[in-house]
């Protein structure tokens, strides 16, 4: 029977992939890992471990291998019906948590796994967030974090605004699919395994920004705003979008990599 760190390093896998999963099946972390590396591996662990181990050689997310992935501190419980929280929409929660007022209405486009709202309401207990999603199987998901995490967010099936007639809000959020149908990356890395609905509008990345541009007027107070995040080349043709629809203060903010990661724009009432 193999020695843990020889378990590891014959996995074939990256250093940090191959300790994901052995904590996912084992529970012992890193500091276990270290102080027991000679030691004989446990049988059972062993054969657990090279069961993921081999779904991760054919590409499959670590996210969905152990079931979760971390956003904004927290840990979000994932599957292949929710798109997997990135770092990069950190800065789309970051940007509303500045411009959202006190015991605001906020609403998430499009929430998937759920982390953007509930990491919302857990940072800002007084507002009343919102979260939609045209996927059934997602909002299952969005709504176990919810519960999970103690975070009270009214979900509500809907495709973009179909649900929210009547419903105004101070801040309207969106993570949108804004990939091009032709984009190489869909058929590269962890995109090949997560649904392609929340990844692509199979048009040019912009049709259902144009939409929830489009509708957001009728939803949004007076001076409210709206934030989406989209992909690097897409800041410029986001603003001319809002700036046509009457927005003001329109902007793009680039996440840590420089790259254009999120535009928004505050609601003139015109």
């Amino acid at each position: 029977m193999p020695t843990y760190q020889h378990l590891l390093r014959a996995s074939g896998l990256a250093r940090i992939d191959a300790q994901a999963l052995f904590a996912h099946v084992s529970g012992h972390g890193r500091a276990w890992l270290i102080a027991h590396a000679q030691d004989k591996a446990d049988p059972a662990l062993v054969a657990a471990f090279k069961v993921l181990a081999a779904r991760r050689l054919t590409g499959e997310p670590v996210a969905y291998l152990v079931g979760s992935r971390e956003f904004y501190g927290r840990e979000f419980a994932v599957n292949p019906a929710v798109l997997i929280p990135r770092p990069e929409t950190e800065l789309l929660i970051e940007l509303a948590l500045q411009r959202a007022p006190a015991n605001a209405r906020v609403v998430d486009l499009g929430t998937g796994s759920g982390c953007i709202p509930v990491t919302l309401k857990l940072e800002r207990p007084d507002l009343a967030v919102s979260a939609v999603d045209v996927s059934v199987a997602a909002l299952e998901v969005a709504r176990s974090n919810a519960q999970q995490l103690a975070a009270e967010v009214r979900m509500l099936e809907s495709d973009w605004f179909a649900a929210l007639a009547g419903d105004t809000f101070e801040l309207i959020v969106s993570n949108p699919p804004y990939i091009e149908q032709h984009d190489p990356h869909l058929a590269q890395g962890d995109l090949r395994f997560e649904p392609r609905g929340a990844l692509t509008d199979e048009a040019d990345g912009l049709a259902h920004i144009r939409r929830i541009v489009a509708g957001a007027a009728a939803h949004l107070v007076a001076n409210g705003w709206l934030l989406f995040e989209h992909g690097f080349d897409q800041g410029e043709a986001s603003r001319a979008l809002l700036a046509k629809a009457g927005f003001l203060a329109v902007e793009t903010w680039p996440d840590l990599a420089g790259l254009d990661r999120v535009t928004g724009g505050q609601w003139g009432g015109l």
